[in-house]
């Protein structure tokens, strides 16, 4: 994408006169099966007052503005349902001359294997590119960003690519995953931001949410053809694919920052513009003013992340049609929304509607990274809020659920603090779709927790997989990887790269504790998998005391009751069984493979639990 770039700058900056372009956005669409009107946004030069004249199989809709400098040139172009793809050039014309610019339509993809969406059915692993795997060395130190590659330095690239996660399809396979989230793979900085310094190491954008190019792919990750590849090849494996998009923010470096396309691009500018005030409250206060809201929903995150402007038509339109770009061009099934509360929730509601009605079986999870099961559950659809929005997001993260399974797995403190999290689910639409995870690459990782055990993650993955919601895998939690905050959190995983000492995508590469973990989280899987009861069913809470917690999940005829104790020593429980169904006389086995069976008497399961167990009783 970007040496194109720079070679249609090269080609038309060679010619003696007229409007000048260097980019167009976007670049191409797919074929689409209904008239299309898109908004086209050119950057250049020389640009005010040109006018435009598409090939004859398109159609200049009009709405033709150019920005006062004459560096952006918006106007509308109808593309005809059924069009033949193929090259169709623009014409852009002044009284100074005229220049054409490359356009293409480019040929659908199978709907039967491409936009699939996700469900509960699906267990999610969570990948950073750079971090993972480096498929492609030539890609490390690329001849547009030198200097950015550094393995020894946590805040530079590493050499995880595309091409890295693609071979290392088949172990995730094995490990029982069915769908992956990539963290975003737009082009990133060529330059060392040294904006701010952490210590002492300067700041790149390996992490990939710093955009300088939403329609570009970050050159040390690979291309758009890599990322199709990658996506072609998850699915031909029965991987489903999510891509990391944000809404919310540019990256500090890009273009627009200090040329913006129209004057309310942004909230204020690089001088002058509103701090972040983290007051996410506020938008679930109906009691709350404007101006109490605009701190959140306009502010710079970090001071450094300029601010988008949803409520300028032209960039909620830029960024719903990057989406459908996206979604067109590759086939992804769904999408990870970052930052979702500092974008108006009427943004949600028009981008998430032009989602379902290109592809409705896509599926969009958001990120509200908060703690109150009152703030989560307002961002997810289905529920209308004090202003009459649903945003349509189809869900969110389980935060709450993820400070929950910390405090008790990993804090040992009372398993009433984990209840009351599962108490709150009358607030969601359907917690049943809920993201449920137990970390990611903005908190640090479960094994960094003081005292915490593998034995403790082990648990918690029973967890995880056994409660309400769609589960998700960060990389490298599946061996137990360490990690304190970020950048800590986001180790290169072991075997990654050829020069690593030891490759812990094979068992051969893993120590006696990452295989007994990575054994129990695939066995955890296959068990999820052949059972409607963990995936769709009904969830009853049957016991919770300082030390244990249990639950049922229930689907037709198949019970399996998940018991979590957390005391020091043993304990008898004795947990009402009637009530989710249970019949007196059943003899239960313990699907996650620890301890031995029981059996329904009374209306009651009577069990022993040694210290710091977990069991997934089954009854068919």
């Amino acid at each position: 994408m970007k040496i194109a770039v720079v070679f249609l700058a090269a080609a038309v900056l060679c010619r003696a006169a007229g409007p000048v372009v260097w980019k167009v956005e976007p670049p191409d669409w797919v074929v689409p099966g209904h008239s299309t009107t898109l908004r086209m946004l050119l950057t250049g030069s020389d640009l005010g007052g040109a006018k435009v004249k598409p090939c004859a199989a398109l159609a200049n809709a009009g709405h033709e503005s150019a920005s006062a400098n004459g560096s952006y040139l918006f106007f509308d172009l109808t593309i005809p349902a059924g069009i033949r793809p193929g090259p169709c050039a623009i014409e852009i014309s002044s009284d100074s001359g005229r220049t054409t610019v490359p356009f293409e339509i480019v040929p659908p993809l199978d709907p039967s294997r491409n936009f699939q969406g996700f469900s509960p059915d699906d267990v999610i692993y969570l990948i950073m590119p750079d971090r993972f795997a480096n498929g492609d060395p030539s890609n490390d130190d690329p001849t547009a960003s030198r200097g950015l590659f550094d393995r020894a330095k946590a805040r530079y690239y590493h050499g995880g690519d595309l091409d890295g996660v693609r071979q290392r399809l088949p172990y995730l396979k094995e490990l029982g995953i069915t769908a992956i989230w990539l963290t975003p793979i737009y082009d990133n900085a060529n330059h060392m931001n040294d904006r701010e310094r952490y210590d002492n190491q300067a700041i790149t954008d390996y992490h990939g949410y710093g955009s300088v190019d939403f329609y570009g792919v970050e050159e040390h990750f690979g291309t758009l053809d890599s990322f199709r590849r990658l996506v072609d090849a998850a699915h031909a494996i029965g991987i489903k694919v999510i891509q990391d998009q944000v809404a919310n923010h540019t990256g500090p470096y890009h273009p627009w920052v200090h040329d913006p396309p129209t004057p309310a691009w942004f909230h204020g500018t690089e001088s002058d513009h509103p701090d972040e005030t983290w007051q996410t409250w506020t938008l679930l206060d109906p009691n709350a003013t404007v101006e109490m809201r605009r701190g959140t929903l306009d502010g710079w995150f970090v001071n450094i992340l300029p601010d988008l402007n949803q409520n300028d038509p032209e960039v909620a339109r830029y960024i719903t049609q990057n989406t459908l770009w996206w979604m067109a061009r590759t086939g992804i099934d769904g999408i990870r929304q970052d930052t979702v509360p500092y974008v108006p929730r009427a943004f949600w509601r028009e981008w998430t509607g032009a989602i379902h009605a290109e592809f409705p079986k896509a599926r969009v999870v958001g990120e509200v990274f908060d703690q109150d099961p009152g703030l989560v559950s307002f961002f997810q659809r289905g529920r209308k809020g004090f202003d009459g929005i649903d945003t349509g997001l189809d869900t969110v993260f389980d935060f709450p659920l993820f400070y929950g399974v910390r405090s008790f797995f990993a804090h040992h403190d009372s398993a009433s603090e984990l209840a009351r999290v599962v108490a709150h689910d009358s607030l969601y639409p359907d917690p049943g779709r809920l993201v449920t995870f137990l970390g990611l690459h903005d908190v640090a990782r479960f094994m960094n927790e003081k005292g915490a055990t593998a034995d403790d993650l082990a648990r918690a993955y029973t967890l995880l997989f056994s409660v309400r919601g769609t589960p998700m895998i960060y990389y490298g939690d599946e061996i137990g990887m360490r990690g304190g905050d970020d950048p800590d959190n986001r180790r290169d995983f072991p075997g990654g790269w050829k020069e690593d000492a030891r490759n812990a995508f094979e068992a051969g590469g893993r120590t006696p504790e990452e295989n007994k973990l990575f054994d129990h989280i695939r066995r955890l899987a296959a068990v999820r998998k052949e059972s409607e009861a963990l995936r769709r069913g009904r969830m009853i809470d049957l016991i919770c005391t300082k030390t244990a917690y249990a639950y049922a999940r229930v689907a037709g005829n198949e019970r399996i009751l998940a018991v979590f104790h957390d005391g020091p020593d043993g304990e008898m429980l004795s947990i009402p069984a009637k009530v989710a169904g249970f019949s007196d006389g059943a003899r239960l086995a313990d699907a996650a493979g620890g301890l031995p069976p029981v059996e329904v008497a009374h209306g009651a399961i009577d069990i022993r639990l040694p210290a710091r167990a977990a069991a997934l009783y089954r009854q068919r």
